[in-house]
């Protein structure tokens, strides 16, 4: 198994910090999640993630791998990546890819400058790969740099929409029952065929669910279940919580999960999930300025902002300076946020090439920067103080909202004067 190459410029993110979870609301809980991290001597759990990617995409019709399948001209694994991620106290993802898939794998954690993320080749099944996964946190692999995690997280790389919330939701019952899973109410009714191609019975469909991802264990529980898992289940098996069950007698405690849990399977859901990532660019934005800028007029901005977007987060931030920089922090935020350049310029004392370097920065940086699936725009505010100022940053807000909900990216900006 291999550590990720991005991960080796940074150190790894702090492990996680669940304790006392035993019973408690999932609300609840991620406060206490905050806190506890917080707190040093707090009795913690380790959390890490198995995610299977071995799969060849069959269904799918394409000759590229599913989770490889370009949305907005990123992978799809690298949204899931994303997602995880996000999540502080997920430790350690471990990613099972196939041999002639690793180059692609570790091209794709370089570019999107993904971290905590190892490499395992993958079996030649789904239950074969996550065995591996699982090898690779016991350290039941040669050259393994994990520890072993106390609850485990198994998830698909092809359902890219998994929220923190559910997350922590079949954590802290796996923390409890052993194991948990995802489950999601059934759309069409399950029936059972004859040998000739006859109706023989069909299951009533209020009692049944759909088993979903993401799914937890406790490690030891799962690992001792693949450890005693026959070859016929491990050949064509997919089911991770009947396999706890089968040999660890655990029976998983099932955890109601949002819609957003699909898995991309057919060439249809690929613009399925495509149009969902573009409804999530612009749920948040952040107003990157020029520290120099007077923050008075910023303030009227995105107070003008928000009254044109009122459903969306608005929050704002410097440039550490005029051109090149924009402050990592606020890019390692940024995954799905529309991205605002905005200078205020004096009408009589500022050249008006100043003015215009400043946007063509950002139509090339805009370019780059929509590889990350953020949406950079410039804008010039530029003013003489006087009656007409308000109504220039109204105009000005209205334009930004105008552009956020077509989902533009890289324009050069526009000139209001007042």
């Amino acid at each position: 198994m291999e550590r990720g190459t991005p991960g080796a410029s940074r150190p790894a993110e702090p492990g996680p910090c669940l304790s006392n979870l035993r019973g408690a609301e999932p609300a609840a809980s991620a406060s206490r999640l905050s806190a506890d991290r917080a707190q040093p001597g707090n009795p913690t759990i380790a959390v890490a993630a198995v995610l299977p990617a071995g799969g060849c995409g069959e269904r799918m019709g394409v000759p590229t791998p599913k989770q490889f399948c370009p949305i907005l001209e990123r992978p799809l694994i690298s949204y899931t990546l994303q997602a995880l991620e996000r999540v502080y106290w997920i430790k350690d993802i471990v990613v099972a890819v196939t041999r002639e898939n690793m180059g692609t794998m570790r091209n794709v954690i370089q570019k999107y400058q993904h971290k905590r993320i190892s490499l395992v080749e993958a079996g030649e099944t789904r239950h074969r790969s996550i065995f591996n996964g699982l090898k690779a946190l016991a350290k039941d692999q040669p050259d393994s740099q994990l520890s072993k995690p106390e609850v485990v997280i198994i998830h698909d790389a092809v359902r890219p929409f998994v929220e923190e919330d559910v997350l922590l939701k079949v954590v802290i019952a796996a923390k409890e029952h052993g194991a948990a899973g995802a489950i999601r109410p059934l759309v069409s009714t399950v029936i059972s065929a004859s040998a000739d191609g006859c109706l023989e019975h069909s299951l009533e469909r209020a009692r049944h669910r759909a088993s979903e991802m993401p799914q937890a264990f406790l490690f030891d529980v799962i690992y001792e279940a693949y450890r005693q898992c026959s070859d016929y289940d491990l050949e064509f098996g997919t089911e991770c919580l009947h396999l706890a069950l089968k040999y660890s007698h655990m029976k998983a405690k099932l955890v109601e999960g949002s819609p957003d849990l699909w898995k991309v399977t057919y060439k249809r859901d690929l613009y399925a999930a495509e149009s969902i990532i573009k409804e999530r660019i612009s749920h948040e934005i952040c107003v990157l300025m020029n520290p120099k800028d007077d923050i008075e007029p910023i303030d009227h901005l995105l107070k003008a902002l928000k009254n044109e977007l009122n459903d969306v987060k608005i929050e704002s931030g410097a440039l550490s300076q005029v051109g090149r920089d924009i402050q990592q922090s606020k890019l390692e935020k940024c995954y799905n946020f529309v991205c605002m350049n905005v200078h205020f310029f004096d009408f009589e004392l500022v050249p008006l090439s100043q003015k215009m370097e400043s946007l063509v920065w950002v139509r090339d940086t805009a370019k780059e920067m929509k590889k990350r699936n953020i949406l950079l725009h410039g804008l010039i505010i530029e003013y003489s103080q006087g009656e007409k100022f308000q109504e220039s940053l109204r105009q000005g807000a209205i334009i930004i909202a105008a552009l956020i909900k077509e989902r533009s990216s890289g324009l050069v900006g526009q000139l209001l004067v007042a």
